[in-house]
């Protein structure tokens, strides 16, 4: 059994999603897959179900009947991890803007430089994004520089969603008290982590925009992101965060 496992939402990602399984299962480290699919029309989980009988014991899925936002769909893959007992929990896009071929970076973030988080940054050598609208790119920059500034998070890029987690920080955190279901998930999840003293690395990535399938980011996403970390600070001024290595935050 592998330590490590690759949770990827899908909504519509029939373009992307063998090219995906098969690109992470080709990679020298083992990890496994769990495909979170949120009821997707375009037949994806027939092509994940198929692949499974390919990878029985690598490729999972669970399905979910529809569309319920990328931060419940990543609390469900959590809890199917914590449960399982992997030591290594990842978060990836299915759309290759993240590069699997990163995923062994990240691992080694957590397992050689002491990271209890660590982030494929976009932004802490330079910016790192091919693809994206000038306006996005200042957007999504400028988006984690107020980050940032309201929080006191040291990291660079804080709205990223190329993630590894130790089991650890996932067991601390109470994740039926995360409140954020889009953009500003990533965003809450590292503050709530940052909080709790756990230690963030940042790795620098490529971040490469979708070439196959829709995007799902829209203006009501960034909207919630500017508005929840302003909330996410005023909670933390009456929230008891508990230390690395306890179990379960304490919520206000």
């Amino acid at each position: 059994m592998s330590d490590s496992i690759v949770i990827i939402p899908t909504y519509n990602e029939k373009e992307n999603i063998e090219n995906i399984i098969r690109v992470v299962f080709g990679l020298e480290k083992e990890f496994h897959i769990l495909i979170i699919d949120d009821g997707s029309p375009d037949s994806t989980a027939d092509i994940v179900k198929r692949l499974q009988k390919e990878f029985p014991e690598r490729l999972f899925m669970v399905e979910r009947k529809g569309k319920l936002g990328l931060g419940t769909a990543y609390i469900c893959g959590f809890k199917w991890a914590i449960e399982h007992k992997y030591d290594f929990i990842f978060e990836m896009d299915a759309d290759f803007s993240h590069n699997p071929n990163d995923l062994p970076k990240l691992y080694a973030a957590c397992t050689e430089q002491g990271g209890d988080v660590a982030v494929g940054s976009r932004y802490c050598n330079g910016v790192n994004v091919v693809n994206w609208p000038l306006g996005r790119v200042l957007m999504s920059y400028y988006a984690s520089v107020y980050v940032r500034f309201v929080t006191g998070m040291k990291v660079q890029d804080t709205t990223a969603g190329f993630k590894c987690y130790r089991r650890e920080v996932l067991e601390t955190i109470d994740l039926d008290r995360i409140h954020f279901k889009g953009y500003a998930f990533q965003i809450e999840m590292k503050f709530t982590a940052y909080k709790c003293g756990y230690k963030i690395v940042e790795v620098p990535i490529i971040f490469i925009n979708r070439v196959l399938g829709t995007s799902k980011m829209n203006s009501s996403i960034f909207g919630e992101a500017l508005f929840g970390v302003l909330k996410l600070k005023w909670w933390s001024l009456f929230r008891k965060y508990p230390q690395k290595g306890s179990r379960k935050a304490i919520a206000g």
